[in-house]
């Protein structure tokens, strides 16, 4: 395509094309001329600027009604034109800007926007942009001369009915754009004409005649429909506080010489249009702007937009940083909008806010003669007293715009704050509205009523890897708070910041003495104030903690140990440590001991609330509840506050805190476990077992002291619980004597603390039994009939097996070859090895875990008979770690047992089926250790009676129905039949015994029975067929016989069974599944 670069070549070309469209006006030739403009090169059009313009406002000045078409495309073309090109002449410019601005006039009612097409009216509109675009220098000011007042305000109401009217979002944002380029403020990356401050004065004054129009235009669009899209709404902002800043600029306003401009003869229409910014001028537009602000804040604030918001930041940005003069009156307004974003849920928003209201700071802006931190402290007080008051009325986003203004107050004033809190109005004020907004729910039953599943010394028999025995950072989750006035978590990360940020720059011992004052004046503020304090601490220390400046001096280290000590002492006093939490903690503390119950711990009348039966509500033990979760939180805040300095501070607050492990309620036990990892992180201990064995010392004491004295420390053993379980071997020399003191009290105190002793005794052996796993296992030995009916035998195995054999029966005839060189002393030691010939009547000293177990175990065999079924329960289970441990031991267990035997018998025979079903769980676990030495006690004394019950029970359980299954009786049967079968395997029956319990479990494989003694009783035969295979196979076909069995030879005689030849009948399914697996 040719290019015609010099002037001369272009006219040649564009002159035929311009000379027909001033005689013919049709949209070909113009798109003919715009075709024709494409070939020729930027130098040459710009020397044909004008010439090639001239065609093209003849057009559009030519009278006549001319199609929306055919203006468009002569538009596009002086847009083309004016986009490649310099406008030099002023005259030019201001021809062309009259010219394109009457395209969207009516020509009926002159002044009003045409009914066109969106395309013309974009045309048009990126045509004036483009126009203002390619003047040239400063010839742009020439349009903001007094006597083109009249055009402009055409121009700016055209601009401002499209940006406002138009459905279409592109033209409304090309509209919006087109009047920043007007007032000097294009966003373009462009690069533009600077201007002085004189120039800038001359644009002011022409736009202060606008300003009514254009922020009343803007405003109507910030507050319409959302719909519009936030883009239009942004250019909307940003057109507002352009044309502000730059009206009510406060230098502009201090050079302003309030004299009109020199107007030509006979322009007394004129004059008016002119506005002369004189201070009366200014104070009644700051008030009119000021009506507009809010309304325009308000509704921008609240857009779910977070760009729009960032675009208010910068309104108030630029009007507080060039207008703070001028729009006085709105300073605070603007202030509110600016620290209500400063806890903004977009991350952008709320860095760009903090950086503002850090310059604001750092100017000091003074308003009516009073400082900054006057304003602020004013508007602190204000919102503190309406606080309680919005909390309970508005809406969660309300609460988060209130509370949000608040916190940026704070971090506006920084170190300032000292000055409103040293005053005790403000300081009350601002207290009792925390102390009110903080107050918890405690009406949910929930809270009193969950209990722990497990205990941790549970936990230990739960297989674990090699981390895991650590418990390494396994923090519990945390429980959520629940707030009378507000449900939204954001609303309390906010009171979080509020008291964090106090303690940041706030006076550490005015706050925390005052905030303790609170807490020990009243107990309807002793959570909340509790709260506060702990978050005070952590801003303290700069913890979580977001502000906008480092404060001049931060607390020294010294300063936060001292306020920690007395609040730790404070926290852990018996009148605010020991609270009634359930009814069992106030049986325990209080029933069985001498005080009378309203005392308690104490005798204080501040703790004798918690005491009284008269105030034993639900709504006080929740209260108690959460005071002391709080409490524990605290601590574990406190922790992270000193970090390893903490360590000194072990020796008074470690034991409460694993005293409060062992609670039973589970939000106290997992406020404490969390605390526990908290303590441990902060302290720099690798794992909870570190933590406590090297403080295991002083805790060791402790408990020592207070086991002496068990009634005024009744709680103290679930410390020794909590220590075994997270602890490890290695701190069993040191918990020795601890140990033989709790047994101690087992003896002295059994019919008032035995269940508590006992809870502690469970943890004990769970752990040896975790600690000192068996390293030899009891086995049993293989019968004989197994070794040579194992299928794969071979030869080889099958002779040294009759050769054992003949070994054995020799033995047992007293057929023993003896070799007469041998000394006496060497046959004895062949025939028993464990025997010393120098020593026989010297006895080993036992490890110190068998002798405990044996100490143990002597405490259950005394107190198996107890009258209470809770402590019999817990009896039976301590005694079944007793055997796990003891195990290892023969010659110390079966001396045990056998003193066992008689008060366990009358547990399995003749006692609450609950007990029954521990006690047989107990006897499969002596079973699997003694088989042997029970078999004959069993069969003598166990076997009669449980088969008779077994046997009674299985009509009952035939013809039940399904609620059978939520039974005791269902349970007992279930759990008899699971462990039977074990049971005989171990304990390897005679066949006496071995019928009897056949023909007791033949009935639960009826098809009648409920399935899962179906399963039971199978499981009875599995094992059964481990014990003597060839008479379970028989018994079962004599039951059912699936098929006929051939002898082998004709001379034997056939085979009969009992079986062959039945109809299937309600046991012929589980028959032939069990027979199934002797194939």
């Amino acid at each position: 395509m040719a290019i015609f670069d010099t002037p001369k070549e272009a006219f040649g070309a564009l002159r035929p094309i311009c000379v027909k469209i001033t005689k013919e006006q049709t949209v070909n030739n113009v798109q003919c001329l715009h075709s024709q403009l494409q070939k020729v090169g930027d130098a040459a059009l710009q020397e044909l600027q004008e010439y090639v313009l001239f065609p093209l406002r003849f057009a559009l000045r030519t009278p006549g009604l001319k199609q929306d078409r055919f203006v468009q495309s002569v538009v596009e073309c002086i847009h083309f034109i004016i986009s490649r090109t310099c406008v030099q002449n002023q005259q030019l410019l201001r021809d062309l800007f009259s010219d394109l601005s009457l395209c969207m006039s009516s020509p009926s009612n002159h002044g009003q926007l045409a009914i066109i097409s969106e395309e013309l009216k974009m045309a048009v509109v990126q045509g004036l942009t483009a126009l203002l675009h390619s003047a040239y220098g400063d010839i742009v000011l020439s349009l903001y001369q007094p006597d083109m007042l009249p055009t402009q305000g055409f121009v700016i109401s055209l601009l401002l009915a499209v940006a406002e009217h138009e459905k279409s979002r592109q033209l409304q944002i090309l509209a919006l754009k087109c009047l920043l380029v007007l007032i000097l403020q294009c966003d373009c990356p462009d690069t533009h004409c600077s201007f002085d401050n004189n120039d800038l004065v001359q644009v002011g004054d022409s736009f202060a005649s606008f300003l009514p129009g254009i922020t009343l235009g803007m405003t109507r669009i910030i507050s319409g429909d959302v719909k519009q899209g936030h883009l239009v709404t942004i250019y909307a902002i940003k057109v507002w506080y352009k044309v502000v800043g730059l009206v009510m600029a406060n230098d502009q306003l201090s050079q302003n010489q309030h004299d009109k401009k020199m107007l030509p003869a006979g322009a007394s229409k004129l004059a008016e249009l002119v506005v002369c910014r004189k201070p009366e001028w200014v104070k009644s537009t700051a008030s009119k702007l000021d009506v507009l602000l809010q309304k325009l804040c308000s509704c921008a604030a609240g857009n779910t937009h977070w760009k729009v918001r960032l675009e208010l930041v910068e309104l108030v940005h630029h009007l507080l940083s060039g207008c703070n003069k001028s729009l006085k009156q709105s300073i605070g307004h603007l202030l509110e909008v600016l620290v209500g974003f400063v806890g903004d849920e977009r991350p952008e928003v709320q860095a760009r806010c903090s950086q503002v209201l850090r310059n604001i700071s750092e100017q000091c802006v003074v308003c009516e003669n009073k400082d900054f931190t006057d304003v602020l402290s004013e508007n602190l007080h204000a919102l503190a007293t309406a606080l309680p008051r919005l909390m309970r009325t508005l809406n969660d986003q309300s609460k988060l715009a209130s509370l949000g203004l608040l916190v940026g107050y704070l971090k506006l004033l920084g170190h300032k704050v000292n000055v409103v809190l040293n005053s005790t109005v403000h300081l009350g004020r601002l207290s009792k509205a925390l102390m009110q907004i903080l107050e918890l729910d405690v009406t949910d039953v929930r809270i009193v009523e969950e209990r722990r599943l497990t205990s941790e010394a549970e936990e230990l028999q739960q297989p674990l890897s090699g981390s895991d025995h650590l418990r390494k950072w396994s923090k519990p989750a945390a429980q959520r708070k629940y707030f009378k006035y507000f449900n939204e978590e954001r609303v309390f990360a906010l009171l979080q910041q509020i008291c964090r940020v106090l303690g940041y720059y706030g006076n550490l011992y005015l706050l925390v003495d005052h905030f303790m004052e609170l807490y020990q004046e009243s107990v309807v503020y002793r959570k909340q104030a509790a709260l506060v304090i702990n978050e005070l601490l952590l801003g303290a220390a700069g913890l979580d903690v977001d502000v906008l400046h480092e404060r001049e001096t931060p607390v020294s280290t010294d300063d936060l140990k001292a306020t920690v000590i007395s609040i730790i002492e404070e926290y852990t006093s018996a009148a605010n440590w020991h609270l009634v939490t359930s009814i069992e903690s106030e049986y325990e503390t209080g029933s069985h001991t001498n005080q009378p119950k309203c005392h308690g711990f104490t005798g204080g009348s501040r703790s004798g609330y918690l005491y009284s039966n008269q105030s034993l509500t639900v709504h006080t033990m929740n209260n108690n509840i959460w005071q002391i979760c709080i409490q524990l939180e605290g601590i574990g805040y406190f922790a992270r506050v000193l970090n390893i300095e903490f360590r000194l501070l072990l020796m008074t607050s470690l034991y409460p805190v694993i005293e409060k492990v062992g609670a039973e309620t589970l939000f106290v036990n997992q406020m404490a476990a969390r605390t526990l990892v908290d303590l441990c992180q902060a302290c720099g201990y690798d794992s909870l077992q570190e933590l406590i064995n090297q403080n295991s010392d002083y805790l060791v004491n402790t408990i020592s002291l207070n086991l002496r004295r068990l009634t005024q420390h009744p709680h103290t053993p679930r410390v020794i619980s909590v220590m075994f379980s997270y602890s490890d071997a290695s701190l069993l020399p040191l918990v020795d004597d601890v140990v033989q003191d709790v047994l101690l009290s087992l003896d002295h105190y059994y019919d008032v603390r035995a269940q508590l002793i006992f809870t502690v005794l469970h943890s004990l052996m769970t752990a040896l039994a975790h600690w000192f796993p068996p390293k030899d296992p009891v086995q049993k030995m293989e019968k004989p009939q197994d070794a040579a009916c194992r299928s794969g035998t071979t030869a080889g195995e099958i002779q040294r097996f009759f050769q054992e054999y003949q070994h054995q029966k020799h033995l047992a005839e007293g057929d023993v070859e003896i070799d007469l060189d041998k000394t006496e002393c060497e046959i004895l030691d062949q025939l028993e090895p464990d025997i010393s010939c120098s020593h026989p009547d010297v006895k080993k000293e036992l490890p110190a875990h068998i002798q405990i177990a044996k100490d143990v175990m002597e405490r259950c065999i005394h107190l198996m008979s107890d009258k209470s079924i809770k402590l019999r329960l817990k009896v039976l289970d301590v005694l079944e770690l007793c055997v796990t441990v003891l195990q290892s031991n023969v010659n110390e267990l079966l001396p045990m047992v056998h003193r066992a035997w008689s008060p366990l018998v009358q547990r399995l025979t003749n006692d609450d089926p609950l007990v029954v079903l521990r006690a047989f769980k107990v006897l499969c676990k002596l079973a699997d250790t003694c088989g042997d030495f029970l078999r004959s006690r069993v069969s003598k004394n166990i076997l009669p009676k449980v088969t008779r019950s077994l046997v009674s029970q299985a009509p009952v359980s035939g013809k039940a129905g399904p609620i059978y299954s939520h039974t005791l009786s269902y349970k007992l049967q279930l759990a008899v039949l699971q462990g039977f079968g074990k049971l005989c395997e171990k304990l390897d029956l005679g066949e006496t015994d071995l019928d009897m319990v056949v023909s007791t479990c033949l009935p639960y494989l009826s098809s009648r029975q409920p399935q899962k003694l179906q399963e039971a009783a199978c499981s009875v035969f599995y094992s059964l067929t481990e014990v003597d295979p060839d008479a379970i196979w028989l018994i079962l076909n004599e039951v059912y016989c699936p098929e006929a069995y051939n002898p082998p030879h004709f001379s034997l005689p056939p085979i009969q069974l009992t079986g062959m030849g039945k109809q299937r009948n309600e046991f012929t399914d589980n028959v032939l599944r069990l027979l199934q697996g002797f194939q």
